[in-house]
């Protein structure tokens, strides 16, 4: 007697599989959710954001003390033609405008000091308006016009009231460029060290592209980045509101978005830096060595900003920099210095700057985050 033994078939056409792999899009969005909730998580990351929200905070509440400490009458300004003189609707009666025939006139009543501006018709800026200050802009001024004028100092190395309060916003800017590039910057070349040194990182290499592991730290952090910078600005205007300084409210506004804008470009440029800087070390011991010449970077327009915030030339020269673009284009937008082209042509310069960077860093981050023991050269990591 024979016995049969049967073997359990598939139905014709179909065969048993395992779990589909992730798409490149979907492994990207698993990395990036795993580095916000990392970071959420931390308590640093948690207690340096409420440090810096209280910094901004104090900063302006000092601000509001010192505008109501030096609040006197209305601005006299000269205006050639219309009584208007390029200013919003509803403005002019924020000021005490003087008509003068020409813009001669004009010129010399700001430097006799019986006008502190003069607003004249210009016919080399694109705009038709030309802003005159004897020492320095005043943002008040600046912030009321219909169209973004051309300012002209008359004796920019006098010292004038508005000093303290453009120190102020360029201490602003520096401090919060300064402070996020460095947070998000030195965590995702730590997180990229720690996968290196506990072997995680050949777990996650099995299982999704490394490009979507760079990807997706670049992309959580940069998220995280941004909403801090939103808990900022939402702080700032209910800041600026409550304290009663609708002025230097509404002469931030345009700088603060384009501030935004360079931030979330210059930071994913940062952000690729520090991966690739990270991925060259095995231990956390020796991250330091390759993180410190691009916390440097960060640090010079921090500085100079607060330094040289006076100084036309060098914050030209900053606002056209990819490493201090965020800092410089912003502040020349608030003292109105800067044409309307301008920003425009520096964040052309900057996103093609991320873009090499990001070329370059995904390339080294590539090539050696599987290379473990000593430091990692760069010349090798770009042969590799």
């Amino acid at each position: 007697m024979s016995t049969a033994t049967h073997t359990p078939t598939q139905p014709s056409g179909r065969r048993h599989a395992g779990p589909a792999s992730p798409s490149l899009v979907q492994s990207i969005g698993l990395v990036a959710e795993r580095e916000v909730k990392m970071r959420l998580r931390s308590k640093t990351f948690l207690i340096s954001t409420g440090i810096l929200l209280l910094v901004i905070l104090a900063g302006i509440v000092v601000g509001g003390f010192m505008a109501k400490n030096t609040a006197s009458e209305a601005m006299k300004v000269a205006v050639v033609g219309s009584p208007g003189g390029g200013l919003t609707e509803g403005a002019a009666g924020k000021f005490d405008i003087t008509g003068v025939p020409d813009a001669a006139a004009a010129e010399q009543l700001v430097k006799d000091g019986d006008v502190e501006a003069a607003i004249v018709p210009s016919d080399s800026n694109a705009t038709g308006f030309e802003l005159i200050f004897a020492t320095e802009a005043d943002p008040a001024l600046v912030s009321q016009m219909s169209v973004q004028p051309q300012v002209t100092i008359l004796d920019p190395d006098s010292d004038g009231s508005a000093g303290f309060l453009l120190y102020i916003v360029s201490l602003g800017f520096g401090l919060v460029f300064f402070v996020s590039a460095t947070t998000f910057g030195a965590s995702i070349a730590q997180s990229v060290v720690e996968e290196k040194q506990t072997r995680v990182v050949e777990i996650l290499m099995s299982a999704i592209p490394v490009k979507a592991l760079l990807a997706g730290k670049v992309l959580g952090n940069s998220i995280l980045a941004f909403g801090q910078i939103l808990a900022i600005a939402a702080l700032s205007v209910i800041g600026l509101t409550v304290t009663g300084q609708s002025e230097l409210l509404a002469g931030l506004g345009t700088p603060v978005v384009w501030f935004v804008v360079f931030f979330i470009l210059g930071f994913i440029l940062l952000a690729a830096l520090f991966a690739a800087a990270g991925s060259l070390v095995s231990r956390q011991e020796d991250i330091g060595s390759t993180t410190t010449p691009i916390t440097m970077l960060i640090m010079i327009p921090y500085f100079a900003v607060i330094l040289f915030n006076d100084n036309p030339l060098i914050m030209t020269i900053m606002s056209y920099v990819p490493f201090s673009a965020a800092v410089g284009m912003p502040v020349r937008l608030f003292v109105g210095s800067a044409q309307w082209w301008e920003p425009i042509l520096s964040l052309l310069i900057l996103a093609v700057s991320a873009a090499l960077v990001i070329l370059v860093g995904s390339r080294i981050y590539e090539n050696s985050l599987l290379k473990m023991g000593g430091r990692v050269k760069i010349s090798e990591a770009l042969k590799a």
